[in-house]
């Protein structure tokens, strides 16, 4: 199900460079038919890597009536097949072929060295034929209004797959990741930006500076949260632009996950606390021990939706974003096309809502941390970790 999903892990990314002239979207279709996927299954290739349509991962066809294309919006997948072999296998093949040489030889006791490499890349050759690719797929959604892409998983491996093909793919533009620092300065209000950027510890522009150098941002945003949930400051009001009005009421807490790290004499440890909480004894007792909190589950609660996820506080990605599950009513009259389309905005809607909540709470963070009385809150956070112990 991918980004349609009730239930999906997501980062976001700014797409920065110069859009072309002309229609957009018609040079989109173009720059993903020239990297369309290409089935590698009548071949011996290991490894092929190319977009699909998100609606259909088996039809890489891109021109006809620009299927990728849902109003502003644009989707489509990245597909990848692989071919797998077993080592233990491999291992197998390769010695009953060297057995074959020997015995065909019997004046070698042994299997020269460039013979043996010979026999392995012809036995990997022989199993690359009969293995069927696996496939994976990545869905990604650009919002060509906002600029804003949201891709359908959190695997940093696959986030570098994806950047390294969207920037081959459509000339002249790259993804820049949304990290937390990157996230504050979109919502940050314009009188608080210049405390922001006094509180940048970064020394240079680049996105891995950035990140590594301002952890603090997801670190004391989820302790200012746990507080906040521990002391009964659940309510707040919508901050940002988006599907809300601001100043509409929203809920928000913390519990089911915490993950909490220090690092010590012997490297990085980590407090996992799992499963509903009632007074977060264990993370407290951890927090008290010098940890931090470095990734927790969050509520999101507007009238009668709910959205939750698992933030993980040193890149903003979102884990098993869930969100309310899409109320369509059936109708035997509208055709199967439609009714994805309705699927997909609808889908669409209900993950923006929850994101735009998402930064009210972090806007709200922000307000208090930059606004000047983030020390009395600190204090009032510490004073507070030491009557619970």
């Amino acid at each position: 199900m991918g980004i349609l999903a009730n239930s999906v892990s997501i980062c976001q990314f700014q797409v920065v460079g110069d859009l072309p002239e002309g229609d957009l979207f018609t040079w989109i279709g173009e720059c993903l038919d020239k990297h369309a996927f290409s089935s590698i299954e009548s071949s011996a290739d290991e490894l092929t890597v190319g977009w699909v349509r998100t609606d259909d991962y088996q039809n890489s066809d891109f021109t006809a009536a620009q299927p990728f294309r849902r109003d502003h919006y644009v989707s489509f997948t990245l597909r990848r097949d692989q071919r797998r072999i077993p080592a233990p296998l491999l291992k197998f093949y390769q010695r009953g072929a060297e057995q074959d040489f020997l015995n065909a030889n019997p004046g070698f006791f042994r299997v020269p060295k460039q013979k043996r490499e010979d026999i392995r890349d012809a036995a990997r050759l022989s199993l690359l034929v009969k293995a069927l690719p696996s496939p994976s797929m990545y869905d990604l959604v650009w919002d060509t209004r906002s600029g804003m892409v949201t891709l359908a998983t959190v695997s940093s491996r696959i986030i570098d797959l994806i950047e390294t093909e969207f920037k081959n793919s459509f000339p002249g533009l790259r993804l820049l990741m949304i990290h937390p620092y990157a996230r504050a300065m979109k919502i940050v209000s314009v009188e608080l930006l210049p405390a922001l950027e006094q509180a940048n510890l970064a020394g240079s522009e680049s996105v891995l500076d950035l990140i590594r150098s301002n952890q603090w941002l997801g670190q004391e945003f989820l302790l200012w949260l746990l507080c906040q949930t521990m002391t009964g400051g659940g309510e707040y009001s919508v901050a940002t632009a988006g599907i809300f009005g601001r100043g509409e009421p929203f809920t928000a807490f913390m519990n089911d996950r915490v993950l909490l790290q220090a690092r010590g004499e012997t490297g990085m440890q980590k407090v996992t606390v799992a499963g509903a909480q009632d007074d977060f004894r264990e993370v407290l007792a951890a927090l008290r021990l010098g940890k931090s909190i470095t990734e927790a589950t969050i509520h999101l609660e507007k009238d009668e939706n709910t959205w939750k996820l698992t933030l993980k506080g040193e890149m903003f990605h979102f884990g098993s974003y869930k969100s309310p599950s899409v109320q369509l009513e059936k109708d035997n009259t509208v055709d199967s096309q439609a009714e994805a389309e309705a699927v997909f905005f609808e889908r669409m809607h209900l993950l923006e809502s929850g994101l735009q909540l998402f930064d009210s709470l972090f806007a709200a963070f922000l307000n208090n941390r930059l606004g000047g009385n983030w020390q009395i809150t600190l204090d009032g956070i510490n004073s507070w970790l030491g009557e619970e112990s």
